[in-house]
């Protein structure tokens, strides 16, 4: 799984958890939908730790706490 996956799917997750949708993330964020939804798509999803800070802002969790996952631990290292 790449880092850009794996960060869509955290985002689906704590939305999943807090019953709201990807609209309303982007909203409370302050960020456009066409952003969050770009997260979204599997073929466009280039994300800034602008936009991650945003939505981490949004859904008021800090960025340690968005990326102290198990999944982020043990991405495999980005240089071969």
């Amino acid at each position: 799984m790449s880092v850009k996956d794996v960060v869509a799917k955290r985002f689906k997750e704590i939305c999943e958890e807090r019953n709201i949708k990807i609209n309303e993330l982007a909203n409370i964020s302050g960020v456009t939908p066409s952003t969050a939804y770009s997260m979204m798509d599997d073929n466009r999803r280039d994300i800034s730790i602008t936009t991650i800070k945003k939505f981490c802002d949004g859904l008021e969790i800090t960025l340690g706490e968005f990326f102290s996952t198990p999944e982020f631990d043990s991405l495999e290292q980005e240089i071969k």
